[in-house]
């Protein structure tokens, strides 16, 4: 192609090719994008720390909605305890398992879980769920929770801090 002096048209000889990216074009390339992964792993690590964090709440919340309604089922007389009980569940596993409705023996249990939730702090698959939280006794100290003969409340495990700076054990 053959283009008028001074008109602003470029001159493309026979044979010259300007298809593709130089060198420097693609380490540039590469570099940007680097930086810009870089700069996004922090951001996927909070998101995926606030999702499990989420999953906690909302766990914790499940397993002492269901800890009050079998304390209350006690209170109305609907489940049977001893004398010296204090009324809370003795394990877990009773919540998910169901309980004999003392009002109608033999005709029906009482469910206050489908399942117990996981700890989304524990990463081991291998641990049955009701493991994988700390329990607490009606008789221990809120300081120093200890587990013992009923659940009173549960508690994570994980000697993390959360996002909002309390400790997972804390909340």
């Amino acid at each position: 192609m053959a283009s008028k002096r001074g008109q602003g048209v470029p001159v493309r000889l026979s044979g010259s090719r300007c298809d593709g990216f130089t060198l420097i074009e693609l380490v540039i390339t590469v570099a940007i994008v680097g930086i810009l992964a870089t700069a996004a792993m922090p951001m996927a690590e909070l998101a995926v720390q606030r999702s499990k964090e989420q999953e906690l709440r909302s766990a914790l919340r499940e397993i002492r909605t269901a800890i009050d309604a079998y304390k209350q089922a006690v209170d109305e007389g609907r489940i049977t305890r001893a004398a010296d009980a204090s009324g809370y569940p003795p394990s877990l596993q009773a919540l998910a398992a169901g309980v004999e409705d003392a009002k109608h023996p033999g005709r029906a249990k009482i469910y206050f879980l489908r399942r117990i939730p996981r700890d989304p702090m524990v990463s081991d698959p291998g641990i049955p769920a009701e493991e994988t939280w700390g329990l607490r006794s009606y008789a221990s100290a809120p300081e120093d929770p200890q587990a013992g003969e009923d659940v009173f409340d549960v508690y994570s495990r994980n000697d993390r801090t959360g996002l909002n700076g309390i400790p997972y054990r804390e909340w």
